[in-house]
């Protein structure tokens, strides 16, 4: 099993000149603003304000890389792997324009950024299927990026209606064959399948 000894935060950057130069492995996490990446992140990562929470929606407007350390059970050699936050998209606070400089940037990132080796589109497992989602979605079909869908907030339902709420999320989302996960960055919930996808893209 693969578990994330340390990590630290490396750079923001916009352009793909100003990407970190190394070359391990990327997971990147997108998602709607505020639908809880960089609590992600921390909880994946097991530590506690690396990637910095905002309770403003849109407030991220960069990509914001950090590199990890990690073990897969008890081997004694660490690899290494990246992971990159990408700005939440779908905050009506923001501009058309601004919201057409998130597409481009991240459309760069997604056509230059050779090492990625999966993205996870987190969505709130509250919600129905949205729209940006969609996009989102077909936007990684398209360029055949491997993906997984993240239902995040699964502590704010009963485990009993989780199943329901997950088979119609895929629905939705026209998943078909793409993996969904309910996860909770409050009581841990899935993330031992969240490092399972991981090590398993590695």
């Amino acid at each position: 099993m693969l578990r994330i000894i340390d990590s630290y935060y490396v750079k923001s950057a916009v352009e793909p000149a100003d990407y970190p130069a190394s070359a391990y492995p990327e997971f990147a996490f997108a998602g709607r603003s505020n639908v809880g990446k960089s609590s992600l992140i921390n909880l994946l990562t097991n530590h506690h304000g690396l990637a910095k929470t905002s309770g403003t929606p849109g407030k991220t407007r960069l990509l914001n890389f950090f590199l990890t350390r990690y073990k897969i059970d008890d081997n004694e050699e660490a690899g290494f792997l990246q992971l990159t936050d990408l700005p939440g998209y779908g905050f009506a606070e923001v501009s058309q324009r601004e919201q057409e400089k998130w597409r481009r940037m991240v459309n760069r990132y997604f056509e230059q950024r050779s090492q990625l080796k999966a993205l996870f589109v987190l969505v709130d497992i509250r919600h129905r299927a949205d729209k940006k989602d969609i996009m989102m979605l077909d936007m990684l079909r398209i360029r055949k990026i491997d993906h997984c869908v993240i239902a995040t907030k699964a502590d704010k339902v009963p485990k009993t209606k989780q199943k329901k709420l997950l088979a119609d999320l895929s629905k939705g989302l026209g998943l078909q064959d793409v993996p969904i996960y309910a996860v909770s960055s409050l009581n841990n919930t899935g993330i031992s399948q969240l490092t399972d996808f991981l090590q398993s893209r590695l």
